[in-house]
C-alpha cells in the first residue's frame, strides 16, 4: 500500500491525530522562530524549517479539534497533485467522486499525466474542445497495466488511443519519462526493438559523472539482464559509446576509448558480483583487482581503477 493510499484510509481518529501532530510541530517552529528573532533583537529571523507557508499552518490550526481530514480544495494546487499522485486510477477516482471539484478540475488531471507520463506524442498536439485530461489519465493506466502484461499490446493500446506515434524517438521519451513500466517487460521489448533502444540511450547524459555512478544511472533506466548475453554486451557497448561522446575532456586526460570503457563496465559488474554475494568467500582485493583490469585496459592508470574499486566497496553493486 502506498502512502497516499494509507493517508485515504485512514480513521477519522487516526486523521485527526496527523492533522493535530503536524499543527503542533508547525507551532512549534514558529514559537522556535520568534525566539530567535527575540535574542537577535528583531535584526535577523531565521527561516521557518517547514516550507507549507503561513496559510498552509493557520489552515491546520483552524482545523485542529475539528473532526476529518483538511478538505485538498483548500490547499494550494500543488500540494494537492503531489498528495494525490500517490494513489492509483481506482482510489483517484473515489477521491473525484468526494471533492466533486476536484475531481473536474482539468489543471489537476494534467499535473497528474505529466508528473507520471512525463512524455507523450498527444501532449504535443493540438487538442479538440471536448478532451479530458481525466480521461487519458485512465487511459494512460490502462495502457501502462496492459504494457506490463504484454509490451506489444501496450504499445498497440497507446498507439490505437492516439497517445504515442510509432517512432522510436517518441516512443524512447515516453519510456524514459515513465514511471509506471515494469523492468522485466521493458527489457523484453527493447530486446525486440533495438532502434527504441539506441534512442533511449542517447537521452542519458552522463558528462562530468564518475563510471561507476553513470553505469548505475543507465541501468536504473535500462536493467541489466540476469544472465550474461548478446543483449547484455549490446548495452554495454551502447553505454561505452555514450560515455565516451558526453565525456570528451576526461577521453582526452585518461586516454579512454569506448573499447577501455567496455573492459572497465565489464570489471565494475564482475567485481560487484564478486563484493556483494554471499556465495563468493574470499573477496577480490583493490590489487588485484587493479592487477587483473590493467591486464585488459593497458592504458588506463593504477590510480583510477582504484577509485573504481573504492566506489563499488563503498556504494554497492552497478546494476542492482
Amino acid at each position: 500500500m502506498t502512502m497516499g493510499q494509507a493517508l485515504w484510509r485512514l480513521p477519522p481518529r487516526q486523521q485527526q491525530q496527523f492533522q493535530e501532530e503536524l499543527a503542533d510541530r508547525l507551532a512549534d517552529e514558529e514559537r522556535e522562530g520568534r525566539q530567535e528573532q527575540g535574542r537577535y533583537g528583531g535584526a535577523q529571523r531565521r527561516a521557518p524549517h517547514h516550507c507549507y507557508g503561513p496559510d498552509i499552518y493557520h489552515l491546520l490550526r483552524t482545523r485542529k479539534g475539528q473532526h476529518g481530514f483538511i478538505d485538498l480544495e483548500m490547499l494550494p494546487p500543488e500540494l494537492g497533485i503531489t498528495i494525490l499522485s500517490y494513489l492509483n486510477a481506482t482510489d483517484l477516482c473515489l477521491a473525484g467522486c468526494v471533492w466533486q471539484d476536484l475531481g473536474n478540475d482539468e489543471y489537476l488531471w494534467q499535473g497528474l499525466c505529466k508528473s507520471t507520463w512525463g512524455h507523450c506524442s498527444i501532449y504535443s498536439r493540438r487538442l479538440p474542445a471536448d478532451f479530458s485530461y481525466r480521461r487519458l489519465y485512465l487511459q494512460l493506466d490502462e495502457g501502462s497495466l496492459t504494457f506490463n502484461a504484454s509490451p506489444w499490446e501496450g504499445i498497440s493500446y497507446f498507439m490505437s488511443k492516439g497517445i504515442l506515434v510509432d517512432h522510436p524517438t517518441e516512443l524512447a521519451k515516453f519510456i524514459f519519462y515513465t514511471r509506471r513500466l515494469n523492468w522485466k517487460m521493458l527489457r523484453i521489448y527493447l530486446d525486440e526493438r533495438r532502434d527504441v533502444l539506441d534512442e533511449l540511450v542517447t537521452l542519458h547524459n552522463f558528462s562530468n559523472q564518475f563510471l561507476p555512478n553513470a553505469l548505475r544511472d543507465f541501468f536504473r533506466h535500462i536493467h541489466a539482464p540476469e544472465e550474461r548475453g548478446e543483449y547484455l554486451e549490446t548495452l554495454i557497448t551502447k553505454f561505452s559509446h555514450r560515455f565516451c561522446t558526453c565525456n570528451p575532456g576526461l577521453v582526452r586526460e585518461l586516454g579512454l576509448s569506448p573499447d577501455a570503457v567496455y573492459v572497465l563496465c565489464y570489471s565494475l559488474i564482475l567485481l560487484s558480483i564478486d563484493l556483494t554475494s554471499p556465495h563468493v568467500k574470499n573477496k577480490m582485493s583493490k590489487r588485484e583487482f587493479i592487477r587483473n583490469t590493467r591486464r585488459a585496459a593497458h592504458n588506463v592508470s593504477d590510480d583510477f581503477v582504484g577509485h573504481l574499486y573504492d566506489n563499488i566497496y563503498l556504494i554497492g553493486h552497478v546494476a542492482a
